[in-house]
């Protein structure tokens, strides 16, 4: 089979399309033939050598797919041949099969193509996990979100928005902000041109719950706009790994900072988030209140230039591979 390495740390030369066996399912596991791949920044770090897949795990890159089911390893029951599913990886998605653990795994939605899933299953069980699971974000609570025009804000808005939060985003143009006001986002904010902690304060906005992807160059401002009891969950460093911290006014607030990644977690507890992810969103898709916002699709073979559009920030919503 066709399949995506890096096996130099580099910029999108780096990326090699290179013939793997295909691999046969595990106990517990499916073999899926692969429709699309999301690409994620996860992925951009692994191509440059930031991000090293873990241990026992395959270097083929991708971390959430869409396609059939070509096979079931021993004890699995509930998924059969045949079946169109998304799925949740550790890694090798950019390729033509790839097995997975059967509790990463969900059929599609109904509402959405085959295609449309293949950036689904990433975002939709890092916002859960980490807005609602661990973030807690309640009804009537008001929701930040950095990077709202990426994959992940554009999910975080959508579901925000349909548990009833007010939802706040940042993003980088004009064109980013008009398309999340449509999206439902309640504040938008231009970082390259406002504050967002000075516009929020002026508009008497307090953040119960942050959606962050910055890191340290947002630590302070982001614990200056969170609410009494507020919960800043870190889930990218894009601007940094060391800040300091300022813990009075941590403890002034009974605020919370927590950081986390969906890669590394064992296979349990992605099943756990998969199970809870999968009973409260697909209904919301199904009905039309959630959809994948795609941003374009590329062949496999263009997998350089579907990575420099994530590099360059241009995109709106999920890039994806396709099949």
């Amino acid at each position: 089979m066709r399949a995506v390495t890096a096996p130099t740390p580099g910029g999108v030369d780096a990326l090699q399309v290179v013939d793997r066996p295909v691999p046969d399912p595990a106990p517990g596991e499916v073999l899926i033939r692969v429709t699309a791949a999301g690409i994620n920044r996860a992925d951009l770090l692994q191509r440059q050598g930031h991000y090293d897949p873990p241990p026992g795990s395959t270097d083929v890159l991708g971390l959430e797919c869409s396609g059939d089911i070509v096979s079931v390893g021993e004890g699995v029951t509930d998924l059969q041949p045949g079946a169109h599913v998304c799925a949740l990886l550790t890694g090798g998605g950019y390729a033509e099969y790839v097995s997975v653990p059967a509790g990463q795994v969900a059929t599609v939605p109904l509402g959405i193509s085959l295609v449309e899933s293949g950036g689904l299953m990433e975002v939709a069980s890092t916002v859960w996990s980490n807005v609602f699971m661990m973030g807690k974000l309640q009804h009537g609570e008001t929701l930040l979100v950095h990077g709202g025009a990426s994959g992940i804000g554009t999910m975080a808005i959508q579901l925000g928005k349909a548990f009833g939060a007010t939802v706040v985003v940042t993003v980088g143009s004009a064109q980013k902000a008009e398309f999340c006001r449509e999206l439902g986002a309640d504040v938008v904010i231009n970082y390259r041109e406002q504050d967002f902690a000075e516009e929020m304060k002026a508009a008497g906005l307090q953040a119960d719950v942050i959606l962050d992807i910055i890191g340290a160059k947002y630590l302070a401002a982001n614990i200056s706009v969170l609410a009494t009891a507020g919960r800043l969950v870190v889930i990218g460093l894009q601007g940094g790994i060391k800040a300091e911290l300022n813990l009075g006014a941590l403890l002034a607030k009974r605020a919370a900072v927590m950081a986390t990644s969906l890669r590394a977690r064992p296979t349990g507890e992605k099943a756990a988030i998969v199970s809870a992810m999968v009973a409260q969103v697909w209904p919301l898709i199904t009905d039309g209140t959630v959809r994948p916002i795609i941003h374009a699709t590329y062949p496999l073979d263009d997998v350089r230039l579907a990575h420099q559009v994530l590099e360059e920030s241009s995109h709106t919503g999920k890039v994806l591979l396709t099949l």
